[in-house]
């Protein structure tokens, strides 16, 4: 799978982005697709052939980076210049590398589908989660 190479301290919220904040569960970067974990209250990498339903779901694009146990700034709708490559016009999804984010091309089979937003030009992404719950 090819994953966008994105660049953690590009990583940045446009004026019209939904943030907010909560605790990393894990190590996250900028950049990376997240999720809310039911049991720990507490933000994960999202993956897209996780054996956890939940894990399959991304809610949120990290804004920074955090340990385990720090906080973790979040966009979870609006435009995010991602700091990575973009397609304009091109769907982006998540990928099964955790926290990872791909062109539909490279969802592989068995992964389940998790839109992520369209790209709006080749730098800014609008973050548009979707989660159908079906596999490829």
């Amino acid at each position: 799978m090819a994953d966008i190479v994105i660049t953690a301290s590009a990583v940045l919220a446009a004026s019209n982005a939904e943030r907010d904040q909560g605790i990393a569960g894990e190590t996250i970067t900028a950049g990376k697709a997240i999720y809310l974990a039911a049991t720990t209250n507490r933000w994960m990498l999202a993956d897209s052939n996780s054996a956890t339903a939940e894990a399959r779901q991304a809610k949120a694009i990290a804004l920074n980076g955090a340990s385990v146990g720090q906080p973790v700034a979040f966009q979870k709708s609006g435009d995010i210049t991602i700091g990575g490559t973009l397609t304009a016009g091109q769907a982006v999804y998540l990928s099964d590398t955790p926290g990872g984010l791909c062109p539909l091309a490279d969802v592989g089979s068995g992964e389940y589908v998790c839109l992520i937003g369209i790209a709006k030009s080749t730098s800014v992404l609008q973050l548009s989660f979707q989660y159908p719950g079906v596999a490829l």
